[in-house]
């Protein structure tokens, strides 16, 4: 139950990564080195599976702004390997 439950929360906190990634992305770069930590930390985290999606979505140009789709794309999918792997974790452990 344990491995279920610690399962169950990285994929909970990964979800919240992906969250805060995009949040970055609509703030301008920032003077407070703590900030900029954090949000270089964050990037390193989400990029390896977000450049997954970026690779088969095309990146959006409305007007002057751009759109990504990869973050939607890639917490519907998560959220699908999360559900996936916590059932199979159910029906192996218990």
């Amino acid at each position: 139950m344990v491995i279920i439950r610690l399962v169950d929360t990285a994929f909970v906190v990964y979800f919240w990564l992906i969250i805060i990634r995009v949040i970055f992305s609509w703030i301008p770069l920032s003077s407070n080195a703590v900030v900029e930590r954090v949000r270089g930390f964050v990037y390193e985290l989400t990029d390896p599976y977000l450049n997954l999606f970026r690779r088969l979505l095309p990146f959006l140009s409305l007007g002057g702004m751009g759109l990504d789709l990869s973050p939607i794309i890639a917490i519907l999918a998560l959220g699908f390997i999360h559900r996936i792997v916590v059932s199979i974790l159910f029906q192996v452990l218990l």
